[in-house]
């Protein structure tokens, strides 16, 4: 994992579920997923938002060319937890299709203007997910 990574992870599990920086005013959560190759467990911070009872979850990558390693954890297996504020929960990943993929995205662009700059930013139609009580 990145050092990167690793400091947002401890920021967020020292305040509650809190980060500054870049991140201060961008709602995040902790998904811990299982390694598509390995089987061995990895932990990502990932903007999100609420939809009714289901987080949304964006596989942006900031507009890398290439999906981000969790979103082919996820496809493996979408049986994943994730960190929200100081609750830990068992999520079930589904991939949004369609219409409800693009009015998902939206969203977030919506909440966040960076994600329409990453979908430019890329050929690739960025994947979109729904995390659900498991």
């Amino acid at each position: 994992m990145s050092d990167w990574n690793t400091a947002i992870i401890q920021e967020f599990r020292d305040n509650q579920g809190v980060v500054g920086g870049m991140f201060e005013r961008m709602p995040l959560l902790l998904l811990t997923s299982t390694g598509a190759k390995t089987g061995n467990l990895h932990t990502t911070p990932v903007a999100c938002y609420m939809d009714g009872d289901a987080w949304v979850i964006i596989a942006s990558a900031a507009g890398a060319d290439s999906n981000p390693a969790w979103y082919f954890n996820l496809k493996a297996n979408p049986k994943a937890r994730i960190e929200v504020g100081t609750e830990t929960l068992d999520v079930e990943a589904t991939e949004a299709v369609g219409d409800d993929r693009d009015r998902l995205y939206a969203g977030m662009v919506e909440r966040s203007p960076q994600f329409a700059e990453y979908e430019l930013a890329t050929a690739r139609k960025i994947p979109v997910f729904r995390l659900t009580r498991a």
